[in-house]
């Protein structure tokens, strides 16, 4: 489950996303360079083929490690898309492009918000959207809507099979989750029970409530880490679909789960767009980076399933995992901290690589802290039981 938010007022446009997913599924900041192509050359996407486009802009691309497309991008043109899972009643295809086959597509081959919707609409009606889009589980599926942003403004795009509706957005708030917002056609063919489950319609009504509150990147960072109104440090977890409830998802539920595992922050005006990333999971335990589309850098290996793969997602993902076993007590232990160098490289934008080393340095202290403090786990019984799987299954051995 997912949440895209745009603040589009008189300096600009502000665009913040949270990648929800499977939460062993580590999520790679992959760059991709402007490139041409030969004539008649086919591209394989996560599922099919189609053809490919005699030129693709440069992009950067946070997508989950075993699929071609990605859940949030940016392109070399000032161009965000982010895509959220949507039900609803139409079939659901066995093969096609998808939803994050789709965004990358228009991420490569658009030069404006505008046109990235006509993309999406194009190849969608074209080839169409199925295939399985879950990691622990290959036959999950589902339909997608997008929130495309440029500095000129917003659109968003809902999808249901080959049909489709959007919305342009032009001022203030808008933010799309797991259902259909668009009518009449969300009442034509949303899915409501499983939009239900999804906790789609309270996650949604908190997102743009703090969107609009917004006034730059940092409160859209603010916004991902939400838990909740008055939540303090921790999330509330339900026994049907753990914590998500709230923007920042986090998994632990008998029925449902999913868990933010990537997050973005984008500040879009004339000239240069700047971009925020974490590059790691629970954006509450995470540090925003700035980061640029066409200067790739050197992290390390990319992310797998399994804890002992050297990524930066895994490194960043034992201190995640460590703070959120008692919140209130061990997320304030670097968050201070962690707050105010985000607050010093908003004010004074570091190179990326140096900023991403000092998050380094930053990590291994912050570590060290919780790791001393050895709280109880504070969580629900069945969020513990979910949590301790997750950890088998992904060879993670907490102190």
């Amino acid at each position: 489950m997912c949440d895209t938010a745009v603040q589009i007022g008189p300096e600009g446009v502000l665009f913040a996303k949270n990648s929800d997913r499977d939460p062993n599924e580590g999520q790679v900041l992959d760059w991709q360079p402007r490139q041409r192509h030969a004539p008649g050359t086919r591209l394989r996407c996560t599922w099919i083929d189609i053809p490919q486009v005699p030129e693709t802009a440069a992009v950067l691309l946070s997508r989950p490690f075993w699929m071609w497309g990605a859940e949030i991008g940016a392109n070399e043109h000032g161009v965000v898309i982010g895509n959220e899972a949507v039900f609803t009643r139409q079939p659901y295809a066995e093969s096609g492009l998808l939803g994050m086959d789709l965004l990358r597509l228009a991420l490569e081959r658009a030069t404006t918000a505008e046109a990235a919707v006509e993309i999406l609409v194009t190849l969608l009606e074209t080839h169409g959207q199925g295939g399985g889009c879950g990691h622990e589980d290959r036959t999950f599926t589902y339909h997608n809507s997008f929130l495309v942003a440029d500095a000129a403004g917003a659109i968003v795009l809902e999808t249901a099979g080959r049909r489709w509706a959007t919305e342009r957005v032009t001022r203030g708030a808008r933010s799309i989750s797991n259902g259909l917002t668009i009518e009449p056609f969300a009442r034509e063919h949303s899915d409501r029970i499983r939009s239900r489950a999804a906790s789609c319609d309270q996650r949604r009504a908190r997102s743009e409530a703090l969107a609009s509150a917004a006034t730059g990147p940092a409160d859209m960072m603010k916004l991902l880490r939400d838990h909740g109104p008055e939540r303090g440090h921790a999330p509330r977890y339900s026994r049907v679909n753990g914590a998500m409830g709230a923007p920042c998802v986090h998994a632990g539920g008998m029925v449902a789960n999913s868990q933010t595992t990537a997050s973005w922050v984008s500040a879009l005006s004339p000239g240069i767009p700047n971009h925020w990333v974490t590059g790691t999971a629970s954006p509450c335990a995470s540090l925003f980076k700035p980061i640029l589309v066409t200067e790739p850098l050197d992290l390390g290996p990319p992310p797998t399933d399994r804890s002992a793969d050297g990524s930066l997602w895994w490194r960043w993902e034992r201190l995640a995992r460590a703070a959120l076993r008692d919140p209130d007590r061990l997320l304030p232990l670097f968050a201070a901290e962690r707050d105010a160098l985000e607050a010093e490289w908003l004010a004074h934008p570091p190179e990326p690589a140096k900023a991403f080393a000092e998050a380094e340095r930053r990590l291994a202290r912050w570590e060290a802290q919780v790791s001393a403090a050895s709280a109880r786990d504070r969580r629900p019984v069945w969020a513990r039981r979910y949590w301790k799987r997750r950890n088998e299954r992904a060879g993670l051995v907490l102190a």
